[in-house]
């Protein structure tokens, strides 16, 4: 019997979006409560697909078409524990969200936000190539209204060029899945693990080309260096909320080459060898010294954040580039550590912006309203971005170290430098915003202050990296798992090719 709580976390925020547009564009709260209801119940929807997955691959065939020519979904360890992460980030969002206003400074803003879950969940839970581009481009026209969400000349601007670099990713997709079909007949992906090991050599040329171009598309989703330049003014001009939901834009990309790289183009394929590791080893060490030495260089909060990201994304393809059980694991969990402490730092540097009236650290501002408070929480996503214990920061990196030991001395010196130049970018960040006496007088803030609400998001990032720190044993051996079972994909490959009836 099929689970359809599979296809559920696609199908509530469509419909939810669509509802809001008909029935509620006019009315706020609303939208507001519709919003809250489908995103409570993505979480309980995802929990229990936490628990369905646990017994191994489920499929789903819309219209109970049979792999590879219908199109299937699945729902195994990752995508559900990416599901998960969508719908709890959702949540923490919407809270600040609403309790700052920021959805009421334009227009459909929950339409687009549900439309961007939908996008996200797709992506992770589609078992198809093609889908996987068609989930690419939903999530490509929402996250543009949402970044431009609020309006503002600089922000348009920033927006016009994430579209035309996304635009070009989309067409390297495209070309990419035309390769593969010309080459294979399929798309499907458990019947592209099938039949990539089978093709003969005189197809490798075709095979590497596609492989190379899917790697490019993952890595501008994923702000690999050298595709990585939409993502700091994109992230740091988008609205402080908006920001924090992008803070899992990027593990797409790292979910795509996880999944592709384990069950696709494998280690272990003639055709390709080890091409996608050795691309992403040095491409995930110039993204870790890239990203430290733009925080260090940022003169914005916000540009700061987002190197700070592309530093983040370096080490988790680090792991990933091995495509170890041991690496996987590590990945995993730091995909989790970093998504929830980027999106931390992003409602902090809302909060403060609003207080400030600017994120420049050049710029003086006077004294301003909860400052010790909002220091203090700056200080502990600070710690935990940069990997410094005892937060999950440090676990994360600690366990990507210990899964290089292969690459021990390049490890080790590419992550700790780009650690230290990190800690030093945040800590002159942190001496501009809050301990630097600039002689002004307090004045009141450009803007009222947040709601409670508003602080009760930023503690429960805050207690998700605590959380992540204290359930770091029970939280690894379940990673460990999951990496296992990606690199013994054959239940995954049996689940789609073996239909079974819709009830």
């Amino acid at each position: 019997m099929i689970a359809h709580s599979v296809i559920a976390p696609i199908i509530v925020p469509a419909v939810v979006a669509g509802l809001v547009i008909l029935f509620a564009r006019a009315n706020l709260a609303v939208q507001r409560l519709a919003s809250l209801a489908a995103i409570a119940l993505l979480i309980g929807l995802s929990l229990y697909n936490i628990g369905l997955a646990s017994g191994g691959p489920v499929p789903y065939f819309l219209g109970n078409w049979p792999a590879p020519f219908g199109i299937a979904l699945v729902l195994d360890n990752l995508s559900a524990m990416m599901v998960l992460l969508v719908a709890v980030l959702a949540a923490v969002v919407l809270v600040y969200t609403t309790a700052t206003g920021w959805d009421g400074r334009g227009r459909h803003f929950h339409a687009l936000f549900m439309f961007q879950l939908m996008g996200l969940n797709g992506a992770f839970l589609t078992g198809d190539a093609f889908n996987l581009f068609v989930f690419f481009e939903v999530l490509l026209i929402a996250s543009y209204g949402l970044m431009v969400h609020g309006g503002g000349a600089a922000r348009l601007r920033a927006g016009v060029q994430y579209v035309a670099f996304n635009l070009l990713g989309s067409t390297l997709f495209l070309f990419a899945l035309a390769v593969i079909y010309s080459v294979t007949g399929t798309l499907n992906m458990a019947d592209l693990a099938q039949k990539m090991p089978l093709l003969p050599e005189g197809d490798a040329a075709l095979v590497r080309a596609s492989a190379v171009m899917l790697l490019m598309v993952f890595a501008i989703k994923g702000a690999l260096v050298p595709l990585q330049f939409w993502l700091p003014h994109t992230y740091a001009l988008s609205a402080g909320p908006v920001a924090a939901l992008f803070a899992v834009m990027t593990k797409v990309g790292a979910y795509s080459v996880i999944r592709f790289g384990t069950l696709v183009f494998t280690p272990s394929l003639s055709l390709t060898g080890g091409l996608w590791g050795d691309i992403l080893w040095i491409a995930a060490l110039a993204s870790i010294a890239v990203g430290a030495l733009g925080v260090l260089a940022a003169q914005r909060l916000g540009m700061m954040i987002g190197f700070s990201i592309i530093g983040s994304m370096g080490a988790l393809f680090l792991a990933v580039a091995q495509f170890s059980p041991a690496s996987i694991a590590a990945a995993l969990y730091y995909v989790l550590h970093s998504t929830l402490a980027a999106a931390l730092l992003f409602l902090l540097a809302d909060l403060i912006a609003a207080r400030r009236g600017h994120d420049d650290f050049a710029q003086p501002a006077p004294a301003f309203a909860q400052s010790g408070l909002l220091g203090s929480m700056f200080m502990m996503a600070a710690i935990a971005m940069v990997g410094l214990p005892p937060l999950s920061g440090f676990v994360g990196k600690f366990m990507i170290l210990q899964a290089l030991s292969e690459h021990a001395a390049t490890a080790w010196s590419a992550v700790l430098l780009g650690s230290l130049v990190t800690m030093v970018g945040f800590g002159r960040a942190g001496s501009a915003l809050f301990w630097r006496d600039t002689g002004l007088a307090p004045q009141p803030a450009k803007h009222p202050p947040a709601q409670p609400q508003a602080f009760a998001a930023v503690f429960m990032l805050a207690l998700g990296l605590v959380a992540l720190t204290v359930l770091a044993g029970p939280i690894t051996q379940w990673l460990a798992q999951t990496a296992q079972g990606l690199l013994a994909p054959a239940p995954y490959i049996d689940a789609l090719t073996l239909p079974k009836a819709v009830p």
